[in-house]
């Protein structure tokens, strides 16, 4: 998009900046670094996580698909284009969630990719070094996500194994985004930035996004300045090297085919 188009795009937005949302927590379960170590089998379960919290994004042990957390139900977007809602006794080796309380509400009425939204939310943000809970229900132009297959021991790194990814190119639209805005200072636990996964309203499609348009709808984001981490105690994240600097491995894995 060029510069004088998306000043025009975020004038339709509106310019107040984001209200402090009611106080809540972010629940993490384990470390980004673990996952990108192989950690890939953890000892919580899905009906434990969801006391956590009712929106949230991670993934599920062997690394078998995307977690989107919306409204309470966990939803399982697979390597074979399918969503189904996941078990309760299933089990996650890392996932990040809260009880979605949302401080503004704002109209998205023009065209924005993905890096523009991006863009326009950071400008909308008072304080980066809070960790931001962002939703947005809306149409889309188009959407391109991502889901791995479930993997078997001895597990590879996840830059190694994002590269077998399923990607799927979905047509325009009605959906979801469940996302996580991280501070710099996240590194190592979470992913610093913007994390974005999709549900498609019919629960038809969804997963971890590499690309998308954005053509209206509305956000409504949650500040959180209150961050629980649970360490697992499963004999994976136990022997996870988090010791060294992953942040090129998680560099690849979020912009693999972007």
């Amino acid at each position: 998009m060029k510069k004088n188009a998306l000043a025009a795009s975020l004038l339709l937005l509106g310019c107040s900046a984001f209200a402090q949302a009611p106080k809540s927590t972010l629940y993490q379960y384990a470390t980004i670094d673990a996952l990108l170590a192989g950690a890939y089998e953890g000892d919580l379960t899905i009906a434990a996580l969801r006391k956590k919290g009712n929106f949230g994004i991670g993934t599920f042990n062997r690394i078998d698909g995307e977690m989107v957390l919306v409204d309470g139900v966990a939803y399982k977007a697979k390597s074979d284009g399918t969503v189904v809602v996941a078990k309760p006794n299933e089990k996650t080796p890392f996932a990040t969630v809260t009880h979605f309380k949302a401080g503004t509400r704002l109209r998205v009425d023009a065209p924005l990719t993905m890096a523009a939204l991006e863009a326009w939310l950071d400008t909308k943000l008072t304080n980066k070094n809070l960790f931001y809970a962002i939703r947005f229900d809306g149409q889309f132009g188009e959407l391109t996500t991502r889901a791995i297959s479930p993997q078997d021991k001895p597990y590879k790194p996840l830059a190694e194994v994002s590269k077998t990814q399923s990607v799927f190119n979905l047509p325009a639209q009605t959906g979801t985004l469940v996302a996580f805005r991280s501070p710099g200072f996240s590194k190592g636990f979470n992913v610093p930035g913007y994390h974005w996964h999709y549900l498609a309203r019919d629960r038809k499609g969804g997963g971890h996004v590499l690309s998308m348009s954005l053509l209206k709808g509305v956000v409504q984001v949650a500040s959180v300045s209150h961050l629980e981490l649970k360490i697992p105690t499963s004999a994976g994240f136990a022997e996870a090297d988090q010791s060294v600097d992953r942040a090129a491995e998680l560099h690849a894995v979020e912009s693999v085919r972007k």
